[in-house]
């Protein structure tokens, strides 16, 4: 039989339990939090729902792509390299350290080298698919945000003729799809995020960094896509962006940063399946929780400021887009410089 990889509990579940003294579902009745959103089917044909969303999804964000990021995409994510085009006349105002002296002894004249950027780039979305992000208690859950995120930054890539790879994560890496170009590879991407059901359902960001770092040699703009509910993974993501353009997508619940008051309540670990009952009418469990949670956001903003990282925190109760517009105008405004 095969093993199951170490379960981690997600870092607010982890002092609620031992806050609570360990209660369980059993020890008195409660109604369940808010409820979870079903997985998606597997590979193979499509149930006609997750078709319906893979339609509007791709409808949505192709003219998102086209309408919004198109003109941004380009001047904030810089391709390969510079390539020789050829040699010119030296012009007044022309870099001197761009003179080629072979040519400009030959002709008698000075002659400067001109150089393209090499446009084409690789986008890698690295996608946190453990058990929370099937929770959402507003819009959407946060796997289908990650799926809508995911498909406007690569069919902003495909418009620019970039190739688009995709990593999936939970204790493991359960799926990689080698990066390609074109629309129908950016629907194959949209598909396995918002269809794949986890072998497994814990959280493990260290593997998944670590897979980027191996699989992808060449310097590639990685869209990192997560609650980052997790702790060690610090040293991969140090390696990652060392190596890489990281960009951190942090999935954001309006429950991650506060408990209601609704009396009586049992909470489940979603990866972990381990619960416990909570009286939320209790303040001081609330005010608890919210510091907790800050706490453990604070950290994460702290790592992500250390590796001078460019984050963008987009929530399942907002619009997705204009977080990412504004992302792509501060690069823009920094590239400038």
């Amino acid at each position: 039989m095969k093993k199951s990889p170490r379960k981690r509990a997600s870092g607010w579940r982890e002092w609620l339990g031992s806050l609570l003294g360990g209660s369980h579902a059993d020890d008195a009745p409660a109604a369940k939090a808010e409820a979870r959103a079903p997985a998606g089917g597997e590979s193979g044909p499509l149930p006609a729902d997750l078709i319906k969303k893979l339609r509007a999804i791709e409808i949505r964000t192709s003219r998102l792509a086209n309408e919004q990021l198109a003109g941004t995409y380009t001047s904030v994510f810089r391709g390969q390299g510079l390539s020789f085009r050829e040699v010119r006349a030296y012009m007044p105002g022309d870099d001197v350290r761009w003179i080629d002296w072979n040519v400009s002894a030959r002709m008698n004249e000075a002659f400067v080298k001109v150089f393209t950027e090499e446009r084409e780039m690789t986008v890698m979305l690295v996608v946190d698919l453990s058990e929370s992000e099937r929770w959402g208690t507003r819009r959407a859950p946060k796997a289908q945000v990650a799926a809508e995120i995911c498909a406007l930054c690569a069919f902003s890539a495909a418009r620019n003729n970039d190739r688009v790879g995709l990593v999936l994560a939970t204790d493991v890496v359960e799926k990689l799809v080698p990066p390609k170009k074109g629309d129908k590879h950016v629907m194959r991407v949209i598909r396995e995020i918002l269809g794949f059901v986890p072998q497994y359902s814990g959280t493990n960001l260290k593997v998944a960094l670590e897979t980027l770092s191996k699989v992808t040699k060449r310097r590639s703009v990685a869209f990192v896509v997560s609650d980052f509910f997790d702790r060690g993974y610090e040293r991969a993501l140090a390696l990652a962006a060392s190596k890489h353009d990281v960009i951190a997508v942090v999935l954001e619940d309006p429950r991650d940063t506060e408990i209601p008051d609704v009396g009586l309540a049992t909470f489940e670990d979603l990866e972990t399946g381990e619960e416990v009952l909570v009286d939320t009418s209790s303040r001081a469990v609330r005010e608890h929780y919210a510091k907790e949670m800050k706490a453990l956001q604070r950290e994460r903003d702290k790592l992500f400021k250390k590796l001078a990282l460019d984050t963008v925190t987009i929530r399942t109760d907002g619009n997705f887009v204009e977080p990412l517009r504004q992302l792509f105008a501060k690069r823009a405004r920094r590239f400038r410089r």
